[in-house]
Parts: C-alpha cells; sequence; structure tokens
C-alpha cells in the first residue's frame, strides 16, 4: 500500500478539505505529537473556515526526529479527534494539510534563517518540553543552530531585525507558569550575553509580542495497536506512520493585548482559541476543576474497587461526587464566569468518560499529597472563608485521601508503600519518601490518632490544619466510614 501524500491522497478519494498550496505564515518550533494534533488541528480549520491560506514550517527541535518523515509524505498526516461529547461517542477524522514542510536545523540552520526572514512570516509556536525555555552559557550567536531553543529563536529573531521584516506574534506552548514571559527573558539574557545591538532589544521588546498560553488537549498520539494501524489504512487506502491522535476536548488560552485577537484567524473560524488579558484564572479553572476533580474522587474510587476513569463516570454514586464537589463547592470558588465554569465542568465529565482511553486511576494517584495540596487545598481553604462552614466532599476527599494511604498497610519498600485494597489486591503508594516513611511510622494508629498527625503536618500542607474548627472529627469519621463501609458508603453520604 502506497504512503501518504498528495498524489495518494487524491486517488484514495478522500473528500475532505486538503489546501495544498498556501504561505507559509507560521514557524513551528516542534514536530511531536502535541503540536500537530492541537494547534496545527486550529490552523487547518481556519485555512477551511476563513480563507486563512497559512502553511506551517516546523523546525525539528533536536536531533532526532521526524523531519524525513515529514518530508515524504508532503507535511499531510491523519488526525483522529476521539473522545465523548455531549454524552455522544465521537471518532472524527481529518487529514491535516496545513504543514509545507519540515526543518532539521541541525544540517539546514540557513533555511531556518531564511524563513525568518519572509516578508510572509506572523507567528512562531513553540512547545520544546518544560525544560525547553532556559537560558544557559553553552549557546553562541555563530553556532548553527545554537543549543537552547530560546538561544535559536533570539538568532532568528535577530535575521528578521537586520532584514528589516515586522516583529512576530510569538506563542509558547511550553507547560511551565508564565512560558511567555520566561522566554522572553531568556532573549534578552542573550542579548546581553552576546552584546547585541539596543537597537534590536527595542525591536524585540516593543515590536514582537511574547505570549503565555495554556494548552489543554490530552494527546495520546500514535495509535499502537498493529491491527488498528492495518485497520485503518485499508479503510483510509494510504498508510500514514504520522498517524495522530487527540481528545475531542480541546482550548488554548493566549494572554495578549487588545487587537491580539484580530491578528490571529482562529476567532473568525470559531475554533476554541481565546485571548485573554491574564491566563491566571484559566489555568487555576484547569487546575481546580479539571486536576482537582481527579485527586477530589479518584483514591476513594479506588478503594471501592475501580481501576479505571472511565468506569466511574458509569457509576451514580462516584460520579454525583464529583458532580457535587465541583458544582457545589469549587466552582463558587472561582473568578470566572460561572456559565463558562458550568460549561467546562460538563465537558470534564465527558472528558473522563472518553471511550478510547484507559485511564488507570493509579497512575492518577502518584504525588497525591502535593496534588490535593496544589488542586484542592486553595478550593476547600476559599470555600470555608466565605461560607464558614466545611465543605462536604472536599473534606471526605481529604478523609479518602488519607484512607488510601493508610488502608491495610504490608510494608515500606524501595517502589513505596505497599497497601491492600478492601478485600482485594495489594497496591504501591507513590509519593515523596518523607510521606511514605510518615504513614509508615503511624501504621499502628486508630483513625483518630492518624487523622490528628496528617493534619498537623504542617510540611504536608503548609500550615497546622488541626486549627480548622470541626475538621479532625469531620475527617475522621469519613476515615472511619471507609475503613467500616467502605468508600462508596462514604461518598453516597455527600449526596
Amino acid at each position: 500500500m502506497k504512503q501518504l501524500n498528495y498524489k495518494v491522497l487524491k486517488e484514495s478519494g478522500y473528500d475532505g478539505y486538503v489546501l495544498e498550496k498556501g504561505t507559509e505564515k507560521i514557524l513551528q518550533f516542534g514536530e511531536g505529537n502535541f503540536l500537530r494534533a492541537f494547534v496545527d488541528d486550529f490552523v487547518d480549520l481556519a485555512n477551511e473556515r476563513v480563507g486563512y491560506n497559512g502553511k506551517v514550517i516546523l523546525v525539528q527541535p533536536i536531533a532526532q526526529g521526524l523531519t524525513e518523515l515529514i518530508n515524504t509524505q508532503e507535511g499531510l498526516y491523519t488526525l483522529y479527534l476521539r473522545g465523548s461529547e455531549n454524552g455522544r461517542k465521537v471518532d472524527d477524522k481529518r487529514v491535516i494539510s496545513c504543514v509545507s514542510r519540515c526543518v532539521n536545523p541541525y544540517g539546514e540552520w540557513d533555511k531556518v534563517l531564511e524563513a525568518a526572514r519572509s516578508e510572509d512570516l506572523e507567528i512562531v509556536v513553540s512547545n520544546t518540553t518544560e525544560a525547553g525555555i532556559v537560558h544557559e552559557n553553552e549557546s553562541r550567536f555563530d553556532q548553527k543552530p545554537p543549543v537552547s531553543f530560546p538561544a535559536k529563536l533570539t538568532r532568528v529573531l535577530y535575521e528578521r531585525w537586520q532584514a528589516g521584516r515586522k516583529g512576530l506574534i510569538i506563542l509558547s506552548c511550553e507547560l511551565i507558569d508564565n512560558n511567555g514571559r520566561e522566554l522572553l527573558r531568556c532573549v534578552n539574557q542573550y542579548i546581553d550575553d552576546w552584546k547585541l545591538d539596543n537597537g534590536f532589544r527595542r525591536w524585540v521588546n516593543e515590536e514582537n509580542i511574547f505570549c503565555s498560553t495554556l494548552v489543554d488537549r490530552i494527546v495520546p498520539g500514535r495509535i499502537r495497536d498493529p491491527e488498528e494501524v492495518k485497520r485503518l489504512a485499508e479503510e483510509n487506502g494510504y498508510e500514514d506512520p504520522l498517524t495522530d491522535v487527540g481528545e475531542v476536548f480541546g482550548i488554548w488560552v493566549i494572554e495578549g493585548p487588545d487587537g491580539l485577537e484580530d491578528r490571529l484567524p482562529f476567532k473568525k473560524a470559531g475554533v476554541p482559541v481565546i485571548v485573554v488579558p491574564d491566563v491566571t484564572p484559566y489555568k487555576k479553572r484547569k487546575v481546580r476543576i479539571l486536576n482537582g476533580a481527579h485527586t477530589g474522587f479518584v483514591l476513594g474510587a479506588y478503594l471501592a474497587g475501580f481501576d479505571i476513569v472511565r468506569d466511574c463516570m458509569h457509576d451514580d454514586t462516584v460520579r454525583g461526587f464529583m458532580n457535587k464537589m465541583l458544582n457545589e463547592e469549587v466552582i463558587p470558588t472561582l473568578p470566572l464566569d460561572k456559565k463558562d465554569l458550568d460549561e467546562f465542568a460538563r465537558a470534564v465529565q465527558d472528558r473522563f468518560n472518553n471511550p478510547f482511553v484507559n485511564h488507570e486511576l493509579m497512575s492518577i494517584s502518584l504525588n497525591s499529597t502535593s496534588k490535593w495540596r496544589a488542586r484542592n487545598m486553595p478550593s476547600f481553604l476559599e470555600y470555608l472563608e466565605e461560607k464558614k462552614q466545611l465543605p462536604v466532599c472536599l473534606t471526605a476527599s481529604l478523609g479518602a485521601y488519607i484512607a488510601f494511604y493508610s488502608n491495610d498497610i504490608q510494608e515500606l519498600n524501595d517502589k513505596g508503600l505497599v497497601c491492600r485494597r478492601p478485600k482485594g489486591n495489594e497496591y504501591t503508594v507513590s509519593d515523596d519518601r518523607d510521606v511514605l516513611e510518615f504513614y509508615w511510622a503511624h501504621r499502628e494508629d486508630s483513625a483518630a490518632e492518624l487523622v490528628h498527625a496528617v493534619l498537623g503536618n504542617e510540611k504536608m500542607w503548609g500550615r497546622d490544619l488541626t486549627a480548622i474548627e470541626g475538621l479532625e472529627k469531620a475527617v475522621t469519621g469519613a476515615v472511619e466510614t471507609i475503613r467500616r463501609d467502605g468508600a462508596l458508603a462514604l461518598y453516597k453520604s455527600c449526596l
């Protein structure tokens, strides 16, 4: 069977949107699964819906990558968006045609600089992993290419400034706080290191827009089942080793100035990309609703006998507990429009019910102490401050956390704390060593003794939680209920 390219795609009878010729408007550092299932999907939709006519040049970020394969396929690849939407199973296929070519800067640095000088270039996108936005001293101006991504970008911008071109919109997708601002800080450091012209510094800081962004789409990436790969190739009429898979849900929040939204093609195209003056509330929304939901219900659900997230969404008690926690205790503490928050929470239930992803509860359980502190405790404390009473579900989730870490402890070994599920298998709790040693030391405690010790551990929580009126009694009751009647009984008592 032939490998995907424009000729083969036409022969296959594909009747979807295809843009073979366009203008190279975007330079994208990163050619991996995430950007191809997220940013490039949105660009492709903008091309189809509003005639953006934009092509993306991909830049391979490390020495090994996909350049040869992408160019063999003339930038084409198949994207499947799979999941649940409004309770309906979704499995959508689209051939992405917005990529023009891929460049390996480790052998073709001149091609990257040539793209930098282009009058057509408008946007730079990056996703070079969390470690990508760093300043290091090994990068030099005359390297081909410089070592770090910020150094590469500095060199690209210098080339563009020398060519007398306009500034760019720079969209950082790396998973760090204030990614755009951190990137600009690193670029300015290289300007200092390399003793570059002050006129260039002014141009970088005044004519370019460095945007911090929040990305949200789960991208499992390539299909690993060889039988499914074979079946899809037969259905499509071509082989595509670049096939990518993402969930249906996706949103890109870009922090930028007034007018930026009109310079980007996404709003006109109706894709889920929004420009806001501050991305912080949206990050808080994601952490407290999406991540907080996971940490809030999965530990008790595992003790109740569940193993994957999707099955939890099919149980009225667990799903009801999660929804009450989000709708009545988390959302009221968040500084965004309630309608927006409600819609995001509803989407979370769909995302957790994804029929294509077996998300294991034990994988979510890793490092739950710091996760509960970062994801759930802020909602807990703000609810307490506003309502002057304990949030029932969040309090129960704290009890479930303690029960999960202490249920029938067997041993402490190099991998973690070995516990046993009620009437079930052993499982290993993974967390920081001092946390595991703490629970091992308290393995003989009664529920009341253990809860007192946990809540009073200021290293875990940053404060003494025993000082909160009524909390110790409520959490002790939650742990005792789980030990006596099971976690489902605790969750049901909250409804």
